[in-house]
């Protein structure tokens, strides 16, 4: 019997990849994005379809609690089912820390950290309704694990998710719902390592690029992640090898944080 994963954030980037390579592994994926997302998850369905799966796109705002539940249960109709959610939609502001403003703070821990208790929520009570044994699975980081400069609330944001999940996991462990996240390193296709750079730039005086550079010589395996290194850990998570897995959070760095 096919199995249904919604992933949010997945109109693009990470997402995207989480959708495609759960597809190639039998699920048929809730696409979930915001509205204007629409467009951009068009090709995300047409990837997973491509795969042999159903796909449908889902409208969200994770910031909203009621938007997410019936998101969820859009999904579970539509799909006709209910197995794995993966809070993956995110977002990262960059700024030294006395810059950090309070619309900054709102915005990051109300995407980042309400979004996934939202997501939680929906999907654990989706799963006993249903009365399968589901999947959790959160985005944090490894700025979640060892706080990086000029990325305060994006570590902050991620360290909450590391202590959510590992609160839901065991709130939710006598219903068989496992809960675990993952947690990139610098994703080297994203536009963010050019963000910390600059700012990483003003801070202690070495050239564009540089920051980057000395980063990335840091990691053992020799580069930055990419999406389906993540895509490859989420696969797994939702898995029946990782039946027995739950409460933790996986880096996903190349070694960087040893």
């Amino acid at each position: 019997m096919t199995k249904v994963a919604m992933v949010t954030g997945a109109a693009q980037g990470i997402g995207a990849e989480v959708s495609l390579h759960l597809a190639k592994a039998g699920f048929d994926i809730a696409v979930a994005d915001l509205p204007a997302q629409e467009e951009k998850a068009k090709s995300v369905i047409s990837d997973v379809e491509a795969a042999g799966q159903k796909a449908i796109f889902v409208p969200v705002d994770v910031t909203d609690q009621e938007a997410v539940s019936k998101a969820v249960d859009q999904a579970a109709t539509q799909l006709n089912g209910f197995d794995v959610m993966v809070n993956n939609a995110g977002v990262a502001k960059v700024d030294k820390f006395e810059d950090i403003k309070p619309a900054d703070l709102e915005f990051s821990y109300k995407i980042n950290v309400f979004g996934v208790i939202y997501g939680i929520q929906a999907a654990a009570k989706k799963f006993k309704e249903l009365n399968v044994p589901g999947r959790i699975i959160n985005a944090s980081s490894i700025a979640g694990m060892h706080a990086f400069p000029v990325w305060a609330t994006y570590s902050s944001t991620k360290a909450a998710v590391i202590s959510i999940t590992q609160a839901a996991a065991l709130e939710f462990a006598p219903a068989h719902i496992n809960v675990n996240a993952y947690a990139p390193g610098v994703v080297g296709t994203t536009g963010m390592w050019d963000e910390i750079d600059a700012k990483m730039s003003e801070i202690n005086g070495k050239p564009l690029g540089q920051n980057k550079k000395d980063y990335v010589g840091t990691i053992p395996l020799g580069r930055t992640v990419e999406p389906n290194d993540i895509a490859n850990m989420v696969t797994f998570l939702a898995s029946p090898e990782a039946e027995f897995i739950t409460g933790q959070t996986y880096a996903v760095d190349g070694g960087g944080l040893l």
